[in-house]
């Protein structure tokens, strides 16, 4: 059945019906589709067009369909034709009645509305998991001491948890973005028609509250037009899977022979067909491999958009895939990411060996100069002598002595000498944000709560 035709003399051609149906990917919107139709048949019975009875009858016959869920086999146009169909099969002539004032344009747009609330609502619980095992492989490693990267050059020493907190911090604002972006989702459509809005004097008020929106959309060819909220969550699945890819870029290279930092467990690594030693972080590459199709699927919405007239246009049937994709992957990502942290094991020896090897302990000794009164620049220059002069020697930090400092420059003083081990220069960044251990351990602590706060 169609839910239009009566201007036309023929039907679409075989390859145009072919072209255009979207049933083999809509049908996600199934349950969305029934929920709708149901407030839909009650809002109709309270503006006269249905009796009690009807409206009974349909409601129990879309139960029914709900129930049954769609047949393999359904060839309809699209999932909103197929459930009118099924109605129609079930109740007869009252199934007529239940796209009176109502638009497949206004369907569509609450149908999706309906569907990616959920979706929203399950992504920001996985981030809340995630964030819940990274702060618990912290807490596995409270003092573990790792190099701390710019330019992928070993920098400053930092701790394990301060590291971890980083990433904790990316994955509350991607919480954060989708709940901004749940916010413009959950507006009610319908009542806005095609795009003129509705004949009828339905209570769009009363439609919101019954299916658990926040409020009613303002203006019907803003509704007709709009997949801005589509946007909003591509763009925030976006962010969230960059900093996926980048966490998993992180332990791709600290698993590696080179680090030798961490080790994944073997629930979520894999083997080579040929090389019997290889231990794969294949969940790893996956994630990252798969933020390039989330970045893709806004992309491809972005262009869809661009050029299009107000209001509705058939091109806009083309927003469902790439958000029912971004959506499974960034679920996928989430569920495996959550995986992978909870089987890390961390060999605290191997970043501490690093840490000590390097002369991560520069900017502490030109800071204390500093804070005894050497002007900065100077100070820079001093221990920029010091590490080249250790370069040329073969000498690690450690390998100084007291005396020796003081012998190279006047201005160390003896007790400089103690932040030539990595722990004790990160003493001196007790600053809010810092990676003092007492700063770190408030830090958790505040990370602990707010966790708390945002799953209540």
């Amino acid at each position: 059945m169609k839910l239009w035709g009566g201007r036309f003399e023929t039907g679409p051609s075989e390859v145009f019906e072919r072209f255009s149906n979207s049933l083999g990917f809509d049908r996600r919107l199934f349950q969305a589709d029934i929920l709708g139709s149901e407030a839909w048949a009650r809002a109709l019975e309270r503006v006269g067009i249905l009796s009690a009875g009807e409206r009974e009858a349909i409601v129990d016959a879309l139960e029914a369909i709900r129930a049954e869920g769609v047949a393999a086999d359904a060839a309809d146009e699209d999932i909103h034709t197929y459930v009118i169909r099924r109605l129609q099969e079930r109740v007869g002539a009252p199934a007529g009645k239940i796209h009176t004032g109502r638009s497949r344009n206004e369907q569509v747009s609450l149908d999706v509305r309906l569907w990616l609330r959920q979706r929203i609502d399950a992504a920001r619980a996985s981030l809340l998991d995630l964030c819940d095992s990274l702060l618990a492989l912290a807490l596995r490693y409270p003092d573990a001491v790792i190099p701390g990267y710019t330019h992928l050059r070993r920098a400053q020493a930092v701790l394990w948890p301060h590291y971890l907190l980083a990433y904790f911090e990316m994955f509350a604002r991607d919480w954060e973005r989708l709940g901004e972006a749940r916010a413009r989702v959950n507006l009610m459509p319908l009542g806005s028609g095609a795009l003129a809005g509705s004949g009828f004097p339905f209570d769009r008020d009363a439609l919101a509250r019954e299916l658990g929106f926040d409020g009613a959309t303002r203006n019907s060819m803003d509704v007709a037009a709009d997949r801005d909220f589509v946007l909003d969550f591509l763009y925030a699945a976006s962010l969230a899977m960059l900093h996926l890819s980048r966490l998993a870029e992180d332990w791709i290279l600290y698993s590696s022979d080179e680090f030798g930092w961490l080790e994944l467990g073997d629930e979520v690594t894999s083997g080579s067909s040929l090389m019997p030693q290889k231990k794969n972080p294949d969940s790893l590459e996956l994630i990252r491999g798969k933020c390039g199709r989330v970045f893709g699927s806004l992309t491809s919405l972005f262009v869809t958009m661009k050029g299009l007239p107000l209001t509705y246009n058939r091109d806009l049937q083309e927003d469902k895939v790439p958000l029912f994709e971004a959506a499974d992957d960034l679920a996928g990502s989430l569920e495996m990411a959550r995986a992978v942290a909870d089987s890390v094991r961390l060999r605290p020896e191997r970043p501490a060996a690093a840490a000590e090897e390097s002369w991560l302990v520069a900017t502490d000794l030109a800071e204390a100069l500093a804070r005894a009164g050497t002007p900065f620049h100077r100070a820079h220059q001093l221990v920029g002598k010091l590490v080249l002069e250790s370069v040329r020697q073969g000498k690690k930090p450690g390998d100084w002595s007291a005396a020796e400092l003081a012998a190279f420059a006047p201005e160390f003083a003896p007790e400089m000498a103690r932040l030539l081990d990595p722990r004790e220069g990160m003493k001196t960044r007790e600053i809010p944000g810092g990676t003092g251990p007492r700063a770190v351990a408030r830090a958790l602590e505040e990370a602990r709560t707010r966790l708390a706060a945002m799953r209540a």
